[in-house]
Formats: structure tokens, sequence, C-alpha cells
């Protein structure tokens, strides 16, 4: 990784963002684990090699962006009609609520280690609700990658059930990113 100090702009155009979902409950088997993509998002970081305090990170996602990728386990394949049916789900009120909500934010607050084994806090914003997250991150072979693991009750989304409770998405997801190495955003 050769990032100097900087601004970037990073994005779905250079990386990826993914959301992993798991399945609890007595009909787990009949459900699937998801991996869900924003596919638009944008964000801004400012990197002091010598000072990580200084650095920054800023990221937004639109919620109406997110696509379900990829379900696995399950009783059966997960089909194009499961899968748009999964997306009104996450877009409806008891869950995103995107209408309401079009966004997801994340503001770093602290930044602690080194560009090749980073930690990354801040307030993440969804659905108006603002709580503190830590994203652990590492650098190589010309990749940005991290990850970080929340509550979906955390922020009042109560995780998604079928078949009177018996399936449900497990509270936990793991929030994943893959970005290719920046290029400096020129200032005006």
């Amino acid at each position: 990784m050769t990032l100097t100090d900087g601004r970037y702009r990073i994005g779905s155009s250079i990386g990826s963002l993914r959301v992993k979902t798991s399945r609890a409950g007595l009909g787990r088997k009949a459900g699937h684990d998801l991996t869900i993509e924003a596919t638009h998002w944008s964000g801004d970081a400012t990197v002091v090699l010598s000072d990580p305090a200084k650095c920054s990170v800023t990221v937004t996602v639109e919620t109406a962006s997110l696509e379900v990728r990829e379900g696995t386990g399950g009783l059966k394949p997960l089909t194009d009609g499961d899968r748009a049916e999964i997306k009104r789900t996450l877009q409806g009120k008891a869950l995103l609520d995107t209408a309401e909500h079009p966004s997801i934010t994340f503001r770093s607050t602290r930044i602690t280690g080194t560009l090749q084994s980073f930690d990354i806090t801040g307030d993440l914003t969804i659905k108006g609700r603002t709580h503190p997250v830590t994203v652990h991150g590492q650098a190589g072979d010309g990749r940005l990658r991290g990850a970080a693991t929340i509550l979906q009750s955390t922020w009042g989304i109560k995780p998604y059930t079928a078949f009177l409770g018996a399936l449900r998405l497990a509270d936990e997801v793991r929030i994943e990113f893959d970005v290719a190495e920046p290029t400096p955003r020129s200032e005006p």
C-alpha cells in the first residue's frame, strides 16, 4: 500500500461494502445466511501517516442501494423472487425505512494503529440513531480491508422473523469492506 498524506475519495467505484447476516431459531435450516451489498456508497478519508489521531473517515451509504448478492444454506436455493422480497422487507418501515431514512452514515472519532493494522472508532447512524462502532482493518496487496460487528437492535431494528418466530435472523450482523488503493482527491 503506497498511501501518502492527503485526502482520498472512497466508494462503490473502487470497493465493496457488504453486510453478512446469519440465521437463528428452531427453523434456521429453512432460511439463508445472506450477503447484502451496498451498491451506492461514498466517503472521504484523510491520511496523516505520522499521526493516526489526525486521520479521519466519513462514509455515506444509500439505503435503497442494498442488494442481496448471496444466500447460503437453507432448504432450497435463493431465487430472484426471494431477493426481491428481501429487498422490499429491508426497505420497509420495520427494518431500514428507506423512505424516511435514505442514508446510513459513519464518521470516525478516533483512529489508532498503523496503515498495516488499524482500528477506526466512530459514530454509526442508522434510522436516525447514532452509536459508537469500532472497525478493525488492515492494508495489503494494494487493498484496504476491514470489518465490524454490530447488533441490529442497538439501532432499533428488530431482526427479521418468519414462521411465528421459528425462523429469524440473528441480531448480530457483520459489516465488511474491501477497497482498492484510492487515488488522492484533488482539492479545488
